[in-house]
């Protein structure tokens, strides 16, 4: 018993504290509880560190989390740019500010400055900071919208974007190589401040980063003719969001934005909500309720580290509030965004709109409707950053918009990976722009639904924790891989992807192609009359995620087809359950 033998050696070794001592002790007699914080290292994949707080080899802690930074210091020294040094952000959440700082002071001992925020940040600010600073990488110590007890740890490289290959592979196996605790360097703060390797960060990179915001604006014209007419209500859900949200709108001239104060403070509790998902219904019950009071035009949430952002807006002929998926919000902000520049100031003959592969089919009608290139990439922002990287280098390809189902996107170049704040921005500015139209935001999707199709997405996923979860999960990518479907519901397979072997095979001729994209544990299948369903391990939770798409053709069609094909795609799971 492996697992057994790590436990002892925590105990006993001197290098860890008493109070990790202490806590272990506390499980002496829950041997399953010994064995899931022991049985693996808590592992470093291509999105860093994510997992439950606590003493363990497979939690996070400030012990896994020196690991994690010493392998990330080794990689850097084998680079020779330990000199460009690191900057590091944290979040509302339970021990970020003690991760950031364990973080930053073992890259000190390693002779690496670290740029250290003085308090809590978004996360598109520390992509922004990594390239304004000139720093070799970054590291954002966050978890999203996990629930409470979770943090984790994302590392970004110097073009602002979360580790993409070779150097994701490259630090990972610099963060297996150390296996020895008592290798890992750190040392005292004053020290480290003396030896000018801890600078803190703060007022001079938000100003910088709140002024390349602005550049995104079109139409300051309509903001300023709408500044008093539009209600807004925005909620940071305890996290980094509310003051560079507030800041952005104010500044812009909106005067009426109404903050839900329950949710305004930062708190690692998140006491208002189950887990702090902008996707959840009952994340926007208290924002919602405001709406009501003040009679609001939309509702805004974003995440505790600010990259994603829920919305709600108005039905003026209803009254009532209608909920924008991330694939709505998405396709609403990229029309909006590349119709109005075309119209002000002309599109670029080389000009891309990004989208994964999970992302609505909607995306390449609005890329087609204005001439405009179209590129897909695998689920996760950082394949987004790395096209925008790959334009610049190459002087080919100039970026219009990118955008993920999961709320998140990106408005510009000035970072590397989705950014709530100049989403909340710029949905503010569209609803403006709409309003001096006549329209709500609600009427400008329904015109999108009449020009481009009645795209609707969901997804069902299935929580399967622990060590068996983990093996169930691998189980079910197997299955499909092995057995793969040839008709989903009404809707026949056209085409197989398997992300993880690079191929297309079609299903009518076996003709094999090739994805063209980086392997990943994925399968996509397209489904006949622009319908599909793609299979995926989710990145950060211990879930596998069933994701599917129709085009409708009209609204009511459109809910009764998504309706079928996801009771369909529950029998499915229920069948491998």
């Amino acid at each position: 018993m492996e697992y057994r033998e790590n436990y002892e050696e925590w105990l006993n070794n001197p290098y860890f504290d008493e109070a990790t001592k202490t806590e272990l002790r506390a499980i002496a007699d829950d041997e399953q509880e010994i064995e899931e914080r022991f049985y693996k290292e808590l592992e470093f994949g291509t999105a860093g560190l994510r997992g439950v707080i606590g003493a363990g080899t497979n939690r996070m802690n400030i012990y896994t989390v020196r690991k994690a930074t010493q392998g990330l210091a080794n990689y850097i020294a084998k680079k020779n740019a330990a000199g460009q040094g690191v900057a590091i952000a944290y979040d509302s959440r339970h021990m970020s500010p003690e991760f950031a700082d364990e973080a930053a002071l073992c890259l000190a001992a390693n002779g690496i400055k670290a740029y250290v925020f003085e308090s809590l940040r978004p996360t598109p600010e520390l992509s922004y900071a990594v390239r304004k600073l000139g720093c070799i990488a970054g590291i954002n110590i966050t978890a999203s919208h996990n629930p409470p007890e979770y943090n984790g740890y994302k590392v970004y490289w110097e073009d602002g974007a979360q580790i993409t290959p070779p150097h994701d592979k490259g630090i990972m196996e610099e963060v297996k190589e150390v296996t020895d605790y008592n290798t890992v360097k750190t040392m005292e703060k004053e020290e480290a401040k003396s030896a000018g390797l801890y600078e803190v960060i703060g007022e001079a990179v938000d100003d910088s980063y709140i002024a390349e915001l602005k550049k995104q604006v079109i139409h300051q014209d309509a903001i300023d003719a709408m500044k008093s007419g539009l209600k807004i209500v925005y909620s940071p859900l305890h996290g980094t969001g509310n003051i560079p949200a507030r800041r952005i709108l104010r500044e812009l001239g909106f005067e009426n934005v109404y903050v839900v104060k329950e949710q305004e403070l930062p708190n690692g509790d998140f006491p208002t909500v189950s887990y702090p998902n902008p996707e959840a219904e009952e994340a926007f019950a208290l924002g919602l309720k405001l709406a009501r009071e003040v009679d609001a035009d939309l509702v805004l949430a974003t995440d505790p580290d600010a990259d994603r952002l829920g919305v709600y807006v108005k039905d003026a002929k209803s009254g009532e509030y209608k909920v924008l998926t991330g694939n709505m919000s998405g396709c609403l902000l990229a029309d909006y965004e590349i119709k109005e520049r075309r119209a002000v100031k002309g599109l670029p003959d080389d000009g891309y709109l990004i989208k994964s592969i999970v992302t609505s089919n909607m995306a390449k009608a609005i890329a087609k409707e204005y001439g405009a290139g179209f590129i897909e990439v695998l689920t996760g922002f950082k394949y987004i950053g790395q096209q925008i990287l790959g334009f610049e280098q190459s002087g080919k390809g100039s970026y219009l918009f990118g955008f993920e189902e999961s709320y998140g996107c990106l408005i510009g170049t000035y970072a590397r990976d989705k950014d709530a704040i100049v989403a909340t921005m710029a949905l503010c500015e569209a609803a403006a722009f709409y309003k001096t139209q006549g329209k709500t935001l609600w009427d400008a999707m329904l015109d999108m639904y009449d020009k481009y199709g009645y795209y609707k997405e969901d997804i069902k996923s299935v929580t399967l924790k622990g060590i068996e979860g983990l093996e169930k999960i691998q189980e079910i990518l197997e299955t499909f891989r092995k057995n793969p479907p040839i008709q989903v519901g009404d809707y026949k397979v056209l085409s197989a992807r398997d992300y993880q072997t690079g191929v297309i095979r079609n299903v009518e001729t076996g003709e094999e192609t090739q994805t063209g994209l980086p392997a990943s544990n994925v399968l996509y299948y397209d489904l006949a009359d622009d319908a599909w369903l793609c299979v995926r391990p989710s990145g950060t939770e211990p879930k596998v995620k069933f994701y599917y798409g129709i085009k409708g053709s009209s609204l009511e069609n459109a809910d009764k087809c998504s309706e079928k094909l996801g009771k369909k795609v529950l029998e499915m799971i229920d069948a491998m359950l």
